[in-house]
């Protein structure tokens, strides 16, 4: 993980790209091993099952965040994305600011609140 100072404050970046987070118990131990406010992962870190709604994965991580009161960043292409359930889904993230779905990073931090 590195620490990327921003002017909002710093954010982690999670650098592994091999690690999997298939589970919200893992992404907790992710989240506080970063021990900051805003953590960055890329989609390709998420199990798929996270991008199926019905697999309650995404729902149960998004409540970890809002739980515990951190933001994250999911970067990655999400252009093609076919559910209108999971479009809507990301659409609304991006709007509350809390979780950002972005294609970079630099589109992220601007889209935090």
């Amino acid at each position: 993980m590195k620490t990327v100072q921003t002017p909002g404050g710093p954010i982690v970046v999670l650098e592994d790209e091999n690690l999997q987070i298939r589970d919200a118990q893992t992404f907790l131990e992710i989240m506080y091993s970063a021990g900051g406010n805003t953590l960055v992962i890329r989609k390709e870190n998420l199990d798929p099952s996270f991008f199926d709604l019905k697999s309650r994965l995404a729902g149960e991580i998004l409540q970890k965040v809002s739980n515990y009161r951190v933001r994250l960043i999911i970067i990655g292409d999400f252009s093609g994305i076919s559910s209108k359930s999971l479009h809507d889904f990301i659409s609304e993230s991006n709007r509350s600011g809390r979780v950002v779905f972005a294609d970079t990073l630099d589109h992220a931090i601007a889209l935090l609140k």
